[in-house]
């Protein structure tokens, strides 16, 4: 049988003493925590190991005895040392020793109860491991990922035995409270046994979260009583916020921070990881909108894009009035229906007029509405680039309404289709058949005219959502970034595992064969996959195919923000 003993890093130059830790007989492996030094009493050294089962609810017990010899004589050393089985009794006993210089090891293991069956002296192979007990502590391991040939619930062999590791020394946490420091009737080597790690900046933190968060717990709750008023529910109100982007934006950092200051505690690891990266978002979110505001207000830079705005809006227009009036001309060489041109092209002629005399009339307060534009990325950027979609939206919406009209038409030349030849010759010669004929020879002669509308503003509708899209990735990109995660990953790796390796240290005949077991940092994309923050859902919901059906058909494209199924 071969056994696997971790061993900490940081016990290897300790004094000589006991070694106490946690068997696992499930994969004969003896996890190492700290190492019990002389003199003690072994009735204390009970108690506190009663002490700490009963808080970790590991069982720690005295696995064996650690020998390092400097200038102590072996054999008087070495006979004290075997007594002590008999004092903690455990099965199996190890007695890991360090011979002088540092350079050989030597472990062997005693079973004080008689085995079941006769074996050889020399059949328990020792296996010593080195592990960095900090890193271990701090660190979190993520199972790996399930490959193809390999069924769901099926995980390697060594998974079981790490995560056993790593469990072990997480919890056992209590016993590395104490340090050298201590008056305690028990002295131990450990990770801390040189002095507790402490900051007084992150106690004065954690003393005083308690009182701010329950205060900003009762603000976000005032704030959505007030939101769930049932004005807010009436129908133009409601229809206006499900349609507006910073609506939704600000419903989505309500939910992320009243779940960051709610005062329920953690209940594991993932819960907290995304509490704190929620908290980096939003800090994040509000550092680069306060950027923002300080640029804007820097230079009087809002006055010179009020004054810039209404000469880009009317190059727009007369972009456009140029545009149409090409489409009412002879366009490509193609062969148009003029009376149908004409009309086209001047009703959106019409509409265009219409709207540069919006542009105009809100001339002077745009200076003004871009000032509270500025302010309100006090809220964060997101907000911002939200309410500029909305802005885009607003000024766009004679494009919108162009596409409407090309694409209603459009869809209308499939309707006369509806009436097939299976459904001619059961109903036979009826006036309907006669009407929808005619329809359809009428509607297939004006196609071309039609198409060509419905292709150009479509393709400027493309343009608009293909902006508005864009702006929405970026929102959903600073609302699910895990940045605490991915600093974690970048600072400090080992926090993150996805795994171990091991580096030979010592291979010798006769000798316990040495390894040196090391921290595989997690991907980044496993980073974030595995801590991505919920959006609030600016992803397309139609793939490719879908979206190339809808505009052969006329069918309504919508910005990528959609929340449930859109009625026209």
């Amino acid at each position: 049988m071969v056994l696997k003993a971790f061993f900490p890093t940081c016990c290897v130059s300790a004094d000589s003493g006991l070694l106490v830790g946690r068997w696992v007989p499930e994969h004969s492996s003896a996890v190492v925590l700290a190492v019990l030094h002389f003199p003690f009493i072994p009735v204390q050294v009970k108690q506190l190991l009663a002490q700490v089962r009963q808080a970790s609810q590991v069982g720690v017990a005295v696995l064996g005895t650690w020998c390092h010899c400097r200038q102590e004589p072996e054999e008087s050393l070495g006979r004290f040392l075997e007594g002590l089985g008999a004092v903690f009794p455990h099965e199996p006993w190890l007695q890991l020793c360090r011979e002088r210089g540092g350079t050989f090891w030597s472990c062997e293991v005693t079973h004080q109860q008689a085995p079941a069956a006769p074996s050889a002296p020399g059949e328990d192979q020792v296996m010593l491991i080195f592990y960095d007990q900090r890193q271990v502590l701090l660190s979190q391991l993520h199972p790996p990922t399930v490959l193809p040939d390999r069924q769901a619930g099926a995980t390697p062999a060594s998974t079981g035995g790490l995560a056993a590791v790593f469990d072990t020394v997480a919890r056992s946490e209590v016993l590395f409270r104490s340090d050298r420091f201590d008056e305690g009737p028990v002295r131990l080597s450990h990770w801390q046994s040189e002095g507790v790690e402490a900051s007084i900046l992150a106690e004065l933190a954690r003393r005083a979260s308690g009182p701010v968060c329950l205060l900003l717990a009762s603000l976000l709750s005032l704030v959505s009583a007030v939101g769930a008023c049932r004005v807010f529910k009436l129908w133009p109100l409601s229809f206006v916020g499900s349609k507006l982007s910073t609506c939704e934006q600000l419903r989505h950092r309500l939910e992320h921070l009243t779940l960051i200051f709610s005062m329920r505690k953690a209940e594991n690891s993932a819960q907290l990881m995304r509490k704190v990266n929620m908290l980096a978002s939003v800090l994040l979110d509000v550092a680069l909108g306060l950027t923002l505001l300080s640029w804007l207000h820097g230079r009087s830079r809002i006055g010179h894009l009020a004054d810039a705005l209404v000469p880009v809006a009317d190059h727009v227009a007369e972009e456009l009035q140029h545009l149409l009036q090409w489409l009412m001309g002879a366009p490509a060489g193609l062969k148009m229906n003029r009376a149908l041109d004409q009309v086209l092209g001047r009703f959106f002629l019409y509409h265009i007029h219409l709207w540069i005399s919006y542009i105009h009339l809100m001339s002077p307060f745009v200076e003004h509405i871009l000032w509270h534009v500025g302010l309100s990325a006090c809220l964060g950027l997101t907000v911002a680039l939200s309410l500029l979609s909305d802005i885009i939206a607003l000024l766009t919406f004679h494009i919108y309404c162009f596409y409407v009209y090309g694409a209603r038409w459009g869809a209308a030349l499939g309707r006369p289709w509806a009436w097939g030849p299976a459904d001619a010759r059961r109903a036979g010669p009826s006036p309907q058949l006669f009407i929808g004929t005619l329809l359809f020879t009428i509607l297939l002669f004006l196609l071309p005219t039609t198409a060509l509308y419905y292709l150009v503003f479509t393709l400027l509708r493309l343009l608009v959502v293909a902006v508005q899209g864009l702006i929405h990735l970026l929102v959903d990109l600073i609302n699910s970034l895990p940045l605490y995660s991915l600093g974690l990953r970048l600072c400090r790796p080992y926090r993150l595992a996805a795994g171990v390796k091991f580096r030979v240290l010592q291979h010798e005949a006769g000798r316990p064969l040495r390894l040196l077991m090391q921290i595989n940092p997690l991907p980044y994309s496993r980073v974030m996959h595995t801590y991505r923050l919920p959006s609030c859902g600016c992803h397309p919901k139609d793939s490719w195919g879908a979206l190339c059906r809808k505009l052969f058909f006329g069918e309504l494209i919508y910005p990528w923000r959609q929340r449930g199924d859109k009625q026209d």
